[in-house]
């Protein structure tokens, strides 16, 4: 463990302050015994302060914190649900690889000191406790530490750091002690963080030994999340194939190809002329990719496959929080963050601790709450939508009072520049969102995440989505018809391609989806080295030119000045964000753009190994955070799931040509005459001329709904009525049939607890007196 501290400061006051809160902190770290060493490098005068902790604080502090240690070894071999399967079948697995030095697996219980000759490797007090142990000990002894008045909160690192009274506080990476053998993050790297290991499966319990259990969980949860996407994407592809052969064979789009001059459409806008409705003859047969039977066979596939992959991945999170000692794992009491203690008014005294802690009036804390709620919904209702939509629409029209075939090329375009609105607006809301989160003075640190990551998600929801939405579900609905059409601000309303909005929802996905993917690897891979080498380029005064991927490589370094040149590990937000945006738009729409999950596996093929160098290679070692399972995250992915059922619903009913063909195929017995069924008369009154022309929609002359659109009307309503509660119900059952504890974890928690029974009996008999360490 290392912490580094800067003198310079801005002021003379400022710098007393802050070398008198150092010694003091100093201080009191050895007073509860930890073993100081302190470094000063010359040419940038950082003095290096490496810290270590004894054995008895070690067994003090361990008792404390419930850290758990082994009694038994588990015999049972790990599995994984892929290499079953693929056993059963016979298939060479070629994702398996042979890891060094795979970290055991044992029977635990929450260490005593007075136990301790019942507990595996007592005798070595070297490595009894595991190295992440060790750094989760030290960095709870730092951030409990006081320095100064209590009352003002002046205590711990994490406000020492935000105060820039030190620069860095960060447990070191391990570095290379024998030529012949690999420490843990070599083989990290050279197992898990090369490209070359892009098919191979994650060591899984390796991650977890050196960055703990919430990184390893993220991993584990990626790994799985991408697995689970080859089905999808093979099945998406097959759905792809069959809408290639309907373009070929479908009767109605060979109608439409061969009508020559039967269906003169009217004009698209006020000074656009009249045109033949065959001139779109590629652009319908490109909207049957999309929009075609199959993808509602899809569309149920995917929601099923959401609930399913959501129910089978809380049974692997409890397989491995209880592999990794996090099943029975409750958060502790925990501390105010550092700038709460900073900015509170009062303080008040803890019921739990009995000490005088920082305190927000709960009443100002509401007020807060739903004044940035109200920001919130401001944002998300109106300055987003409004903007790019009109944006949208005027982009259409220019283009299309020019030449009819630039409307596809104003509809390209317009996803293009969207997409870069996005991009752009993703970062202003991600900053207004942790302005609102601060000033609403959340007391701990987990409900400061809790509240940034769900004000985020509803930002990034709306910013990514509202473009689908409108293109699905509103984009034509309001059009009017020939001589009576509806307008906005003075603007006609825009409607959709001659080729339907499907086509035009597949376009806006596939640009936002893969654009994003896209950008979003590029500055992962480059960015990071950029940081890294503008941070070196800051702290040495030659600074090499080149950014080392292999860890360790650098020469003339002390192992703390090296791991100081790296990065500050950003932590996982950003990482699950984008996963769950990803998630949204693979099960939310997927009913307009069966390559999707496609799209979705190549990209997390690339994301895995682009992460995982990022945390061997380019960020400073984390200190360990333990876990249970993701968090938030696995209910906002339930609530994409269920949501996802509803907007496949409505798009298959409302958006697709699914239900009109499959009603005109059920009254006529077949279809020919289906175009000419999708085709309203323009009023007698809108053609100055004796010629009529057409236009999409099932509406009698006088502009007014026929029957058969009341009657199509109701089939839609009765088909999303019925495919809700079908897939819904569908997904009840995978629930109920599949626990989310395996019966294998519940015997061996049984077995857990029944072993730590057995030792407790025994020792307190054996014991005559306790053993206090500190």
């Amino acid at each position: 463990m290392k912490s580094a501290e800067s003198d310079e400061v801005s002021s003379g006051s400022s710098r007393d302050t802050h070398r008198k809160w150092r010694t003091e902190f100093l201080s009191r770290l050895r007073t509860a015994g930890l073993h100081q060493e302190m470094v000063v490098q010359g040419k940038t005068k950082t003095t290096y302060v490496l810290l270590s902790a004894p054995w008895n604080v070690l067994c003090y502090y361990a008792e404390e914190i419930s850290v758990r240690v082994p009694l038994q070894a588990v015999t049972t071999p790990i599995s994984i649900w892929s290499e079953k399967i693929l056993e059963k079948l016979h298939i060479p697995n070629i994702m398996a690889q042979d890891v060094p030095n795979l970290p055991p697996d044992y029977y635990t219980c929450q260490f005593r000191s007075n136990k301790l000759e019942r507990f595996l490797g007592h005798e070595n007090k070297d490595t009894f406790f595991k190295t992440t142990q060790r750094h989760q000990i030290l960095y709870e002894i730092l951030a409990r530490t006081p320095y100064g008045s209590l009352k003002r909160g002046e205590v711990g690192i994490g406000r020492l750091v935000s105060e820039h009274v030190l620069t860095a506080a960060f447990p070191l990476h391990e570095t290379p002690v024998d030529p012949q053998s690999l420490n843990m993050r070599q083989i990290l790297h050279h197992y898990w963080a090369r490209w070359a290991c892009w098919r191979k499966y994650q060591p899984l319990d390796h991650i977890r030994e050196y960055f703990g259990e919430k990184i390893a969980l993220y991993f584990a949860w990626l790994g799985f999340y991408t697995g689970w996407l080859l089905p999808a994407a093979v099945v998406g592809f097959i759905i792809f194939l069959f809408g290639i052969w309907l373009m070929v064979t479908d009767v109605a789009a060979e109608e439409l190809c061969t009508s020559g001059d039967t269906f003169v459409m009217c004009p698209l806008c006020n000074i656009c002329r009249y045109w033949n409705l065959s001139s779109i003859c590629y652009t319908y047969k490109a909207g049957l990719l999309f929009d075609n039977g199959g993808t509602v066979f899809f569309s149920i596939f995917m929601s099923l496959w959401a609930v399913t992959f959501l129910e089978y991945w809380k049974r692997t999170s409890s397989i491995l929080s209880h592999r990794w000692d996090c099943s029975e794992f409750e958060e502790i009491e925990e501390r105010p963050r550092p700038e709460f203690t900073a900015l509170a008014p009062m303080t008040v005294r803890n019921p739990v601790t009995g000490a005088e802690e920082p305190y927000f009036p709960e009443t100002q804390r509401l007020s807060r709450t739903l004044t940035g709620n109200m920001v919130i919904i401001l944002m998300v209702s109106q300055w987003i939508s409004i903007s790019q939509l009109l944006r949208k629409h005027q982009l259409s029209q220019k283009f299309q009072n020019q030449f009819f075939s630039a409307g596809r090329i104003a509809s390209l375009t317009g996803s293009m520049l969207n997409l870069l609105v996005i991009l752009l607006l993703s970062r202003l809301y991600t900053y207004l969102a942790q302005i609102l989160t601060r000033w609403e003075m959340h007391r701990t640190q987990t409900k400061y995440e809790d509240a940034f990551i769900l004000k985020v998600f509803i930002f990034q929801f709306v910013n990514f989505y509202s473009s689908p939405v409108y293109i699905a579900f509103f984009k034509g609905r309001f059009v009017g018809y020939p001589g009576k059409y509806n307008t906005l601000l003075g603007i006609r309303n825009e409607d959709c391609g001659a080729s339907g909005c499907l086509i035009e929802l597949a376009q806006e996905l596939l640009v936002i989806m893969v654009g994003k993917q896209v950008i979003s690897n590029i500055q992962e891979f480059v960015l990071p080295k950029l940081k890294a080498w503008w941070h070196r380029r800051k702290l040495k005064p030659a600074p090499s030119q080149e950014v080392i991927d292999e860890p360790d490589s650098e020469p003339g370094l002390s192992p703390w000045e090296a791991n100081y040149q790296l990065l500050v590990c950003e932590g996982l937000f950003d990482e699950y964000l984008e996963m769950v945006l990803q998630f949204g738009f693979i099960t939310i729409f997927v009913a307009a753009c069966p390559l999707a999950p496609l799209f979705a596996l190549i990209n997390n093929w690339v994301e895995v190994r682009l992460d995982a160098q990022k945390f061997v290679c380019e960020y400073r070692r984390p200190v360990v955070e333990r876990a249970q399972d993701i968090g938030i995250w696995l209910t906002i992915l339930k609530f994409i799931s269920y949501l996802a059922v509803i907007t496949n619903a409505f798009l298959i009913a409302f958006t697709s040509d699914f239900l009109p063909r499959l009603f005109y195929r059920y009254t006529t017995g077949g279809m020919r005459g289906y175009v000419n069924f999708t085709l309203s008369v323009a009023p007698a009154n809108y053609t100055q001329s004796h010629m009529t022309c057409r236009y999409r929609g099932l509406k009698d002359d006088k502009g007014q709904p026929t029957q058969d659109y009341y009657h199509l009307l109701a089939i839609r309503l009765s088909f999303v009525i019925i495919f809700e509660h079908v897939v819904l119900l569908i997904g009840r059952i995978i629930d109920w049939m599949v626990p989310d504890i395996p019966e294998e974890v519940e015997i061996k928690v049984k077995r857990e607890h029944y072993m730590a029974k057995e030792a407790l009996a025994e020792n307190q008999a054996k014991t005559s007196h306790p053993n206090v360490f500190f």
